[in-house]
């Protein structure tokens, strides 16, 4: 495996085939997702086009479109999330801070001075606030990763590449691809 550097704007490119495909709806893509995990290809071989700020560092201001970047060694990646991961993190979120909260709650009760009264107040003022604050930025949280695809799907589609390690891979790559309406798929002879 060689890797070659660009002087210009140092991408750096690997002799590993990669195969490409588009996707116009999130479900496709995850289910694509799955059956390439499936067949042993490894998550970190599997990456997605990055998100608008990451973009717009590496490639600028300029308006882009998917198919202008799917053999772009430019573009840069990210790593898909599913929906249960992000279904996970946000019900961390949310419990993280209930969690804090109702522990501020719970220590007001066992003080000496706590009075009934105050123990209710306690939980009142500290579970509450927090378990709501907690759910707006799980709420956030997951906004925004829906946003990223509605984005995605808004320039032409939602990219995927797979890092392939042999033929047999390769080929069982772009038939999951195209078998969940993965369009424009092919096969590079290289990687990032």
């Amino acid at each position: 495996m060689a890797a070659k550097e660009s002087e210009q704007d140092h991408t750096t490119v690997i002799d590993i085939p990669e195969a490409v495909g588009v996707f116009d709806k999130f479900e496709d893509l995850q289910q694509a997702f799955y059956d390439l995990r499936m067949v042993g290809i490894h998550h970190s071989d599997i990456s997605l086009l990055a998100g608008e700020k990451a973009l717009q560092e590496k490639l600028g201001t300029a308006y882009w479109r998917s198919s202008d970047l799917e053999d772009d060694p430019r573009a840069p990646r990210a790593h898909f999330v599913s929906e249960e991961a992000m279904g996970e993190l946000e019900g961390a979120i949310a419990g993280g801070f209930f969690f804090v909260g109702s522990y501020i709650a719970m220590a007001a009760m066992l003080t000496p001075a706590s009075t009934l009264a105050a123990s209710i107040a306690a939980i009142a003022i500290g579970g509450s606030p927090a378990a709501v604050i907690g759910t707006l930025l799980a709420r956030r949280a997951g906004k925004n990763h829906k946003d990223y695809y509605t984005r995605q799907i808004e320039h032409g589609g939602i990219l995927l590449w797979v890092r392939l390690r042999d033929k047999e891979h390769e080929k069982l790559a772009v038939e999951i691809l195209k078998g969940h309406s993965g369009r424009d798929v092919h096969v590079h002879s290289w990687s990032t």
